[in-house]
């Protein structure tokens, strides 16, 4: 029973949009009809009709809508009973994360906390995104929102929780920088790389993505600055001292987003996977596997 997948067909069913369910539960689209595509597969029924105008429940789809209905609330209850000491966890629980990570996922992973998990407190340490993965190896902390990276490190876990785009950004400020991008977007041309000026995260994956990138067209970057952290990175561009590949979750959050602006360059740069890393051994700490399932709830994925 894939309880994540009866959670994203119950939200389309209830919005009858396949981009309003995809924000919801912070999935991409795609992913949404993936979920759908296998429920229906599964039942062999058609659930949900769309075409170009609207999206609606089939016959078949109104009745499922109810069993995966009873079947979300009575796992969430056999979860309950069979947790007996849920109210009498107490204790804390140490997780590391960027400051982004902190508003844009952790915010919404915490609420559920509360709720489930009243007397277990969250100890935040929050850092260049960079250090999570070796803090969470090194016992630092109990836990991390990390960039999840092609091979992860042996007798860790990870909880993938969402994806974000890398996007390039350059200044919108008056600046030398900023009228040259003017000039090559205004003639629709390809930046000659080795001549802009480039704001790197001293480690991570944008760096190294962005360091791949350049060399595969043969180009010598101008690095101006290496800084530590995607939020600095940010806030070097807005001044307009060069150009930078951040995760676009950090442009979202950022209090300064005005002053950069994406740059139509570089779309395929592979995205940011986000999750969520503990050492598996941990995991049967109570509390420790109690925020993890919390995390889980709060982010069904594909």
């Amino acid at each position: 029973m894939d309880i994540r997948a009866y959670k994203v067909f119950l939200n389309l069913a209830q919005t009858l949009h396949f981009g309003r369910t995809a924000a919801q539960t912070n999935l991409s689209p795609s992913a949404v009809s993936r979920h759908l595509q296998r429920l229906e597969a599964h039942v062999g029924q058609t659930l949900i009709e769309r075409d170009n105008r609207q999206v609606q429940l089939t016959p078949a789809g109104r009745h499922f809508f109810e069993y995966a209905s009873d079947a979300v609330d009575n796992w969430q209850k056999i979860r309950n009973d069979l947790d007996v000491n849920t109210a009498k966890l107490t204790g804390e629980v140490s997780v590391f994360g960027s400051v982004t990570a902190s508003y844009s996922m952790l915010s919404q992973i915490l609420p559920v906390m509360r709720d489930s998990h009243p007397g277990i407190e969250i100890k935040l340490r929050t850092g260049d995104q960079a250090e999570a993965l070796e803090r969470v190896v090194d016992g630092v902390d109990d836990s991390a929102i990390i960039a999840v990276p092609s091979k992860l490190p042996k007798k860790l876990s990870c909880l993938p929780l969402r994806r974000t785009p890398l996007c390039l950004i350059g200044p919108t400020i008056p600046s030398p920088l900023t009228s040259t991008l003017n000039d090559y977007l205004k003639n629709d041309e390809e930046p000659n790389w080795s001549d802009l000026p480039v704001v790197l995260a001293e480690r991570g994956l944008a760096r190294t993505r962005f360091l791949k990138r350049m060399k595969s067209l043969h180009c010598e970057p101008r690095i101006y600055a290496q800084v530590a952290g995607h939020e600095a990175v940010v806030s070097m561009v807005s001044l307009g001292f060069g150009v930078a590949v951040v995760p676009a979750l950090v442009i979202e959050h950022s209090p300064i987003r005005e002053t950069v602006r994406v740059l139509p360059y570089m779309h395929d740069l592979k995205p940011f996977e986000l999750g969520l890393c503990a050492h598996e051994e941990r995991l049967g700490d109570p509390l420790l596997n109690a925020f993890w399932n919390c995390a889980a709830d709060s982010y069904p994925q594909a």
